[in-house]
């Protein structure tokens, strides 16, 4: 009896501490998203910006893309912008060359044997080897705009700045599973949003980041992330903060916020997350990675506590609903937070039903990211 004591405290214990370690980043996050402010820049940088946008199969949202970004308030003397076709199989660029209307827009496409495993960030890296910019701004071609986005994104420049990730959000629809992921990609977002406020910039989306050529040169670009589809964001956002003197900053301006839509079916938010899961164990940081691990064995955690609970020892649905209970006043603090200074639409009435979603799918989608293949824009990507 008192080894089987001592083995459920032990158990207990363990449980315990990834619970701390993952109230403690939570903390972390909050305290980030409490420490951004405005910017009180008052002129715009006086590099030239290029905006570079990659599409595949992007037939249904290129024309209202383009007609975004064709209504920006920006000086057009200071800004060229950048399509970058990577093998679209449907009329996405005809559609596109055919409706420009402006003389600083202009349509490239990728060559075949132009860094073939890279997808997406090989058309970001030809985008930028083929434009005259001294800031960098990538975004998505189903991504519409306010008209003085790139004005409230290129004002939170300074002269020690480096990289600027901005806000994005999910466009407001009806259906519930549209609502579920709106609230749940809001909090990816705020979290990454209070990393760079915490001073820890870990997380972002291509859909609105802006950064330096000439960093983006000096910490080497892509070129040891090539073999991979994905990170031209938080990769290189990483190694920016690590690598260089420059800053990163979070742009928590209102109309800087780039919108787009959620997800269609389960299968696309399946497929969109395992990608996004994918970039994990790449991170340069190990201590970054290792941290990762214990939140997700946080997860895992909570499962075992269940099973531990039904079939082992009651004291283990305790602990469960101690770590549910703690888990919810901690992410909601940050979506109130985040509610208040960035993402205003945030519908806070339906964040216990997207707790209780959330749990299966991180384990899943986590577990499958790491290691297995998946689909992007009908093209299978492998590991």
């Amino acid at each position: 009896m008192a080894i089987e004591s001592t083995l459920l405290i032990l158990i207990h214990s363990a449980f315990g501490l990834i619970l701390l370690h993952y109230l403690y980043f939570l903390q972390m996050v909050f305290r980030g998203l409490t420490n951004l402010k405005p910017s009180n820049n008052e002129i715009l940088p006086h590099e030239f910006v290029s905006i570079i946008i990659p599409f595949r199969n992007e037939s249904q949202n290129i024309i209202a893309n383009l007609k975004s970004i064709e209504s920006q308030l920006y000086p057009p003397n200071k800004l060229e912008v950048i399509y970058v076709d990577d093998f679209s199989d449907d009329n996405s660029l005809e559609l596109l060359r055919s409706n420009i209307k402006k003389n600083n827009i202009r349509v490239l496409s990728v060559s075949e044997d132009y860094s073939k495993n890279a997808h997406k960030k090989r058309a970001i890296r030809y985008g930028i080897e083929n434009a005259k910019g001294g800031i960098i701004v990538t975004t998505d071609a189903d991504c519409i705009y306010d008209e003085e986005w790139l004005h409230s994104l290129m004002m939170s420049f300074d002269s020690l700045t480096g990289f600027v990730s901005g806000p994005v959000e999910f466009i407001f629809s009806d259906k519930m599973f549209s609502k579920f992921q709106k609230l749940e990609f809001a909090g990816l977002v705020l979290c990454g949003a209070g990393l760079i406020g915490s001073g820890h910039p870990t997380i972002c989306n291509a859909a609105n980041i802006a950064y330096r050529k000439k960093v983006f040169d000096e910490v080497g670009g892509f070129k040891d992330q090539m073999n991979l589809s994905s990170g031209d964001d938080e990769l290189l956002m990483q190694k920016i903060s690590k690598d260089s003197d420059f800053k990163v900053k979070f742009c928590i301006e209102q109309k800087a916020i780039v919108k787009t839509s959620a997800n269609e079916t389960i299968g696309d938010f399946y497929q969109q997350r395992k990608r996004w899961a994918s970039k994990g164990l790449f991170y340069g940081d190990k201590s970054l990675v290792f941290k990762l691990i214990l939140i997700y064995t946080f997860y895992i955690g909570l499962i075992f506590q269940l099973i531990l609970g039904l079939t082992i020892h009651k004291t283990f649905l305790f602990s469960l609903l101690i770590s549910l209970f703690l888990k919810s006043i901690f992410e909601l603090r940050i979506l109130a937070k985040g509610k208040e200074k960035i993402l205003r639409d945030i519908q806070l009435k339906y964040f216990f039903l997207a707790e209780i979603i959330q749990i299966p799918y991180i384990i899943y989608a986590g577990l499958i990211g790491a290691f297995g293949d998946y689909l992007w824009k009908s093209r299978k990507v492998k590991r």
